[in-house]
């Protein structure tokens, strides 16, 4: 008995809802559909199928060994794919997230690279901050920095990024320079709107977890506008490192407080599954992952008031 056969003869069977049913879709008479099902059960020792003269249905052990064998022949189509793909081109229309910021800083060289390499590939990008739903808005992956929690999506890290407390040399010569999270809630503080806990900013210091509520004096849905405000000596920000990187190199930003670290978040590209995934997102998701391997702003380091003085 083929094995894998009988499984697709007896999956046919199922989904046909007849013998006869599954004959165009395995190819076979409907003696040998019906030999295949009969030596499957013979080979399990059990009845997969309640056979009466008007219909078929499954008995308990035939539904579970119907659903297994979806998952098989499934994972042996992938398979099959996974190797003829490599003398395949991608095509078709890619829609991709991303955020906004990390989007037009890190992601907008990249596009003409990936155009390039997949010439029939055709790319659709919308660069937003908002948490968009892939499935409903028809996005094949979307680039996501976050904790993700768990969900039926699917996700691959692609890089690191930190969170940095900083402001100008010139608004802490005015204002002072704070010393503890708790200061923060004197100080001028520039907030970003999406942040998930709002305007209380949580740190890990030496006595452990500090949070503070921090009374911002400019709301912004928008990181560039949170670091612009801050080079323009208007208050304390609280952005991550891929879009202060240059600035705390330069000096135009100073990093506070360095022994309370504020949250380590992750770079993922998200797409909805992995099953029969697409040549097209494939290739893209692993360009990302080796074009981001060893990030720009990984490389810096720090650049605190005390490294300054």
């Amino acid at each position: 008995m083929d094995l894998l056969q009988a499984m697709k003869t007896f999956t046919a069977v199922v989904e046909a809802g007849s013998f006869v049913g599954a004959m165009d879709a395995v190819g076979l008479s409907k003696p040998a559909v019906s030999r295949h099902v009969n030596e499957l059960e013979a080979h399990l020792g059990t009845r997969l199928l309640q056979r009466t003269t008007r219909r078929l249905s499954l008995t308990s052990e035939g539904q579970a060994y119907y659903q297994r064998c979806k998952d098989i022949l499934l994972a042996v189509q992938e398979a099959e794919g996974e190797v003829g793909s490599s003398a395949l081109q991608a095509q078709g229309r890619l829609r991709i997230g991303a955020p906004q910021t990390f989007g037009a800083l890190h992601l907008a060289a990249l596009w003409g690279r990936f155009a390039a390499e997949n010439p029939q590939v055709t790319l659709d990008i919308v660069l937003s901050d908002r948490v968009v739903d892939l499935v409903e808005e028809g996005y094949d992956l979307v680039i996501r920095i976050a904790r993700l929690s768990d969900s039926s999506l699917i996700s691959r890290r692609l890089a690191g990024t930190r969170m940095v407390l900083c402001a100008s040399p010139e608004y802490l010569a005015m204002h002072g320079t704070p010393a503890h999270p708790h200061a923060l809630a004197r100080h001028e503080v520039i907030s970003y709107t999406y942040w998930s806990s709002g305007d209380d900013w949580t740190f890990q210091g030496p006595g452990g977890q500090v949070t503070v509520r921090t009374r911002p004096r400019i709301h912004t849905n928008n990181g560039d506008t949170c670091r612009a405000a801050a080079l323009a000596h208007q208050g304390i920000i609280l952005q991550p490192d891929f879009l202060v990187h240059e600035d705390l190199r330069s000096g135009a930003l100073v990093e506070l407080m360095p022994d309370f670290r504020a949250a380590e978040l992750g770079i993922f590209v998200v797409y909805p599954t992995r099953k029969q995934l697409p040549l097209k997102v494939r290739r893209l998701v692993d360009f990302l992952a080796d074009a981001l391997l060893t990030p720009p702003w990984s490389d810096r380091k720090s650049c605190s008031l005390q490294a300054l003085k």
